[in-house]
């Protein structure tokens, strides 16, 4: 994907190729291809690979031209010939932007290319969001672009200077004839990539096409910032992304929903017309002046993955291996990036096998990172619509931050008058940090944004919990966290996942929760302690987590019950029995029970687990629920019994205590719950009187494939917050308190759960704060601890510096 980078990379703006934060060090730059890869006109020449001697490249644009100019310079010896099917001066696209990582990159591979390029940028480092009527502006970002046709010029003449045999208007022949009489082909043909499509069962190609339409687009003048535009039109939605690539010159992608396209009739339009249309709808932007086009055509984006990037003597590079959506990376970004790496592997490694292996693995988990972020950035585009009603302020920070790359202490390094007034309008005291911020639920003021996320201790004897649970849940409590969540606590003996967890069917096991709530309200005043209610269903009767997490017990079996007779894991797991009429109504009476004992131990709030597979969350998911009666069915009916239950649990406890249902998002498996599923299900939740809604995802089937990363479940929780309006818990890899500000301050999430960084460090709030320099009412240090509250001084590592330097 030819294209444009639309958002900035991590850090403030500097100088190409400087390390990046604040008292960053003193050190060469990385490249792209990673630390040491700097083939330069100085640096000491590698050993070379002798078996790459000749090299084919499939496709002139600029991955494939950058990688023969660095193959041939590393190596002029070598025979290196391009072939390109169009003519030298034929382009799609107009910008192109470089990050200052890539360009370090280019800097030591290349300073003849560099400087070249450096002549031809366009420099901004500013960011407007226009959004009705009011144009909000973040500086400090950034970006660096030029024309794809100079781009193109520029690296023709280097190649042709070094002896790269460009054949343009010739079609390259097919990958495994070229490999026939070649050491090595490099395969850089795109998106639609023929070597990639000739042999899917070598690369195991996958290609998800997604559900917006964009047109690439450009503009006769320079705009003065990179800019977002929203227009609120008839049809729908639809927001133009565009910056300057030139003087006299800027890029305008135009993107909408699909049934805002065809609404507005843009899928009949010709590509004159489509410009000329568009041009309207952004006429303010544009100050009445019109767009064009470059052979512009309506496209849905398509994210290209591959399981492997080489087969035999053929390499994938740039689009051919993977693409990431244009609002967060350019394909020219990424090809580029790759043709520094695999230019250093083939110098690096003694033979080719280990050159394409070394290069895999340099590039696969960068472009991982990059593909996860880019999809974030893609769904919030998707999803448009559900963030205009945001205040406008936090609109802005939200789009700036929907990547997940660029955060409240980023964005605040960046341009720190922009992000203290977002945190004006969300309600942030003076130097106080988002997540110190209280909120109230019902008659529980929580102090902060933050909570001790359920985590299975499976440490109960009979249900019991003991002083083990006393120190982990008090320990916790101590430790600035607004809110200590229980594990789920099983509300019969038949309920438990393990014979380790605990559980409130009786009032001995009420009495001994009493002993954990009194500690935490006595030594930890002002903390809330929450319990959450669940039933294993087909997930019981298991051996404990670190014993065999969900294999079924050797010996001493309970019998299941679920929604439908099916076992958790086909084979190896109890088939359950499905629960009649008789069986529903015991369940509940279980539930309500368990909720009195709850309130009369002491418990803030209550939770009802209805995820990750459990007996309720076995009734919401198709995939677990094969009901004929009047709980399965469409979704309405899936829902009756989980409601039926949250109804009794509400009516007997306390009013003004609130009470939150945890749910699986997304099934993570085909034909399961999907985030429209969710939506639906968190509203019918608020509607019965949930407070918030604790949104998780996955661990209800055990064929699930979820796309792990950082934050990765917070997209469902921001999904169903704008869709619903009810109050949301966020959870799923959140690790830093700078993520935990950033969720909040966009309006992605009313509250952050945390469970490993608390398994790690039980003070991780008051250590947050302490980071941040907040010594407010949101996190109070216990006084038996206030000694500690600030870090202890550490033996000094460094020297003293010499008296006397002579020349």
């Amino acid at each position: 994907m030819a294209g444009a980078v639309a958002v900035p990379a991590p850090g403030p703006s500097r100088p190409p190729g400087a390390p990046s934060g604040p008292g960053a060090p003193s050190r060469p730059p990385e490249t792209a291809a990673g630390p040491g890869h700097r083939p330069s006109d100085t640096a000491p020449a590698p050993a070379r690979n002798g078996s790459v001697r000749r090299i084919a490249v499939i496709g002139g644009g600029p991955g494939g031209l950058y990688a023969a100019a660095l193959l041939k310079r590393l190596d002029p010896d070598r025979e290196v010939t391009v072939f390109e099917r169009n003519a030298p001066d034929d382009t799609f696209g107009f910008g192109v932007v470089l990050s200052d990582e890539t360009l370090g990159g280019i800097e030591h591979a290349d300073p003849e290319v560099y400087r070249a390029l450096c002549r031809e940028f366009v420099r901004w480092d500013t960011i407007d969001i226009v959004h009705r009527g009011r144009t909000h502006t973040s500086g400090g970002h950034g970006f660096a672009a030029l024309g794809r046709r100079r781009l193109l010029e520029i690296l023709h003449k280097r190649c042709a200077g070094l002896g790269v045999d460009l054949r343009f208007r010739v079609p390259a022949p097919p990958a495994d004839a070229l490999a026939a009489d070649h050491d090595l082909v490099v395969a850089a043909d795109g998106v639609h990539s023929a070597t990639r499509q000739a042999h899917p069962e070598a690369f195991g190609p996958a290609v998800t096409e997604h559900r917006n339409r964009y047109i690439w687009l450009a503009a006769d003048f320079a705009l003065d910032a990179f800019r977002f535009e929203i227009a609120e039109t008839p049809h729908g939605v639809m927001q133009a992304h565009g910056y300057p690539y030139a003087a006299d010159a800027s890029t305008v992608i135009v993107e909408m929903r699909e049934e805002v396209w065809r609404a507005a009739g843009l899928d009949t339009c010709d590509p004159a017309e489509s410009a000329a249309r568009c041009a309207a709808f952004f006429s303010e932007a544009l100050g009445g002046r019109p767009l064009r086009g470059n052979r512009s055509s309506w496209l849905a984006f398509r994210t290209v993955t591959n399981s492997r990037w080489s087969h035999g003597r053929t390499v994938l590079i740039g689009d051919a291996a993977h693409t990431a959506h244009f609002s967060i990376g350019s394909g020219t970004k990424l090809a580029v990036e790759d043709a520094l790496a695999l230019a250093a592997c083939v110098e690096e490694q003694p033979d080719l096998p280990a050159a394409l292996a070394a290069y895999e693995a340099e590039r696969r988990p960068v472009v991982a990172s990059t593909q996860r972020a880019a999809a974030a950035s893609l769904r919030w585009f998707e999803e448009l619509a559900g963030y205009v009603d945001q205040p406008p302020r936090r609109f802005a920070f939200n789009l700036l931050t929907r990547s997940r790359r660029v955060t409240h202490a980023n964005l605040r390094l960046r341009d720190a008058s922009f992000t203290a007034a977002v945190e004006e309008e969300f309600g942030c005291r003076p130097g106080t940090p988002p997540m110190f911020t209280p909120l109230r639920l019902r008659g529980l003021e929580l102090r902060n944004r933050v909570v001790v996320s359920p985590m299975d201790m499976y440490s109960a004897v009979d249900g019991l919990p003991g002083d083990f649970h006393l120190v982990h849940l008090g320990a916790r409590a101590l430790g600035g966290a607004a809110l200590t969540m229980t594990e789920m606590v099983c509300v019969s003996p038949e309920g438990r996942i393990t014979p380790g967890c605990t559980g409130l069917w009786n009032d001995e096991q009420a009495l001994a929760w009493r002993r954990i709530t009194d500690f935490v309200h006595t030594s930890a005043p002002g903390t809330a302690i929450g319990v959450q209610l669940g039933h294993s269903g087909r997930k019981g009767s298991t051996k404990l987590m670190w014993e065999g997490i969900d294999q079924p017990l050797d010996g001493g079996n309970w019998p299941l019950a679920a929604a439908s007779p099916l076992p958790y894991a086909p084979g190896v797991s109890q088939v359950p029995a499905e629960l009649e009429r008789a069986g529903l109504d015991a369940v509940r009476e279980q539930f309500v029970s368990a909720a009195r004992r709850a309130a009369a131990a002491g418990f803030d709030l209550l939770e009802l687990h209805c995820a990750h597979g459990y007996l309720l969350s076995g009734f919401l998911s198709p995939l677990t629920n094969h009901r004929t009666d009047a709980h399965g069915g469409s979704l309405r009916n899936r829902l009756r019994f989980p409601l039926d239950v949250f109804d009794a649990v509400r009516e007997v406890w306390p009013g003004e205590r609130p009470m939150t249902v945890r749910i699986s998002a997304t099934d993570w498996a085909e034909g399961g719950t999907d985030a429209e599923d969710a939506v639906t299900i968190a509203r019918a939740f608020a509607e019965h009187g949930a407070d918030a809604i604790d949104v998780s995802t996955g661990q209800v089937v055990p064929e699930e494939r979820p796309e792990f990363g950082r934050s990765y479940q917070t997209p469902y929780a921001d999904r169903i917050r704008n869709a619903v309006g009810v109050p949301v818990v966020a959870v799923g890899a959140i690790s830093s308190w700078d993520d935990v500000n950033s969720l909040l301050l966009a309006g992605r999430a009313d509250l952050c759960a945390l469970a490993r960084p608390h398994l790690y460090d039980p003070h991780w709030t008051l250590h947050a704060a302490a980071e941040q320099g907040y010594t407010g009412p949101g996190a109070p240090w216990p006084l038996p601890y206030a000694a500690g509250s600030r870090p202890p001084p550490t033996g000094r590592t460094d020297g003293p510096g010499p008296r006397l330097t002579l020349g």
